[in-house]
């Protein structure tokens, strides 16, 4: 029995799933129940009526899992996965952000901790911050952790101040203001699409800004056939799996974010079989980041 069926067998015996998300290894969509980008996985993470999750993913979203279905046991196959943005702030450092800034209301990315969550007013996914940002009715909030996206975010809005913390994915900010330019001419019948975690001025030059799955999506409702892609590979692997017969080119190399290639089919297996890398939050903690997330699914 290869490794693919093993994982099916033991998925079956002890009523698990599997959520992936689109930064994963390609190959481990062939054995997850779900697979996408953070808002839609934490919706699935809240309506599986399995006995265990295994989040092929970091270690946020695992998190993240657990707090909204407290009851269930979450596992993370490699437990090293972590999210390099996500640990740029903690508790004590959003303490001080926040005291800096009195009486404003906390958007949180959903990239961050139970911690960050929990000191948090609302939480948002790249897909739905302006959404989320404008529900507060506020005229300035606080942005954590990631800086882009939210000044994305007040670009769009115009009417609303966004004050950011200055956290960043080191994979997005590979991408420069040269790399759009090069890509409109070196290929002038495609279309550019980035996400919102680029630099600013990258994503004013883009014909599209927009979550992972608003990207899949784009490609897949339009009638272009020729696509630059400015996010993770995962993305544009899955991509080109799922539409050969459009040209899909990545906007630059090496547009790889590690942490997320961490877990492997194996790793899945072994926490599976083991029931291994179990994800614990703390009750106060998870009740609080709770409230967080709940807002964030009521507006959306």
């Amino acid at each position: 029995m290869n490794i693919k069926d093993k994982i099916l067998e033991l998925k079956r015996e002890k009523n698990a799933c599997i959520l992936a998300h689109c930064y994963q290894n390609i190959e481990i969509d062939e054995v997850a129940d779900y697979v996408g980008d953070s808002l839609y996985l934490s919706r699935m993470a809240s309506k599986t009526d399995t006995d265990i999750i295994v989040f092929a993913g970091v270690f946020f979203m695992a998190q993240t899992a657990k707090i909204i279905s407290p009851d269930k046991k979450v596992l993370l196959p490699n437990i090293n996965s972590g999210c390099v943005m996500a640990n740029m702030i903690n508790e004590e450092q959003l303490k001080e952000f926040k005291e800096k800034h009195p009486d404003l209301p906390v958007v949180c990315y959903i990239n961050s901790t139970a911690e960050v969550k929990a000191l948090s007013d609302i939480c948002c996914t790249s897909a739905n911050a302006e959404k989320i940002i404008k529900s507060l009715g506020a005229k300035e909030v606080l942005f954590v952790p990631d800086t882009h996206l939210g000044k994305w975010s007040e670009y769009k809005l115009q009417s609303i101040k966004v004050t950011t913390y200055p956290g960043f994915c080191p994979t997005h900010l590979k991408i420069t203001k040269e790399d759009v330019v090069n890509a409109r001419k070196n290929y002038p019948d495609a279309e550019i699409l980035v996400h919102p975690e680029c630099h600013i001025e990258v994503s004013k030059l883009a014909d599209f800004v927009g979550s992972t799955s608003g990207i899949m999506d784009y490609v897949k409702k339009s009638n272009k056939k020729s696509f630059v892609i400015g996010t993770e590979q995962g993305v544009i692997d899955r991509l080109k799996r799922d539409y050969s017969d459009k040209e899909l080119i990545p906007i630059k190399k090496d547009l790889v974010c590690f942490n997320m290639k961490f877990n492997t089919l194996e790793d899945i297996y072994e926490a599976l079989l083991h029931e291994q890398h179990e994800i614990i939050v703390e009750k106060e903690i998870a009740d609080k980041a709770r409230t967080c997330i709940q807002k964030m699914l009521e507006v959306t």
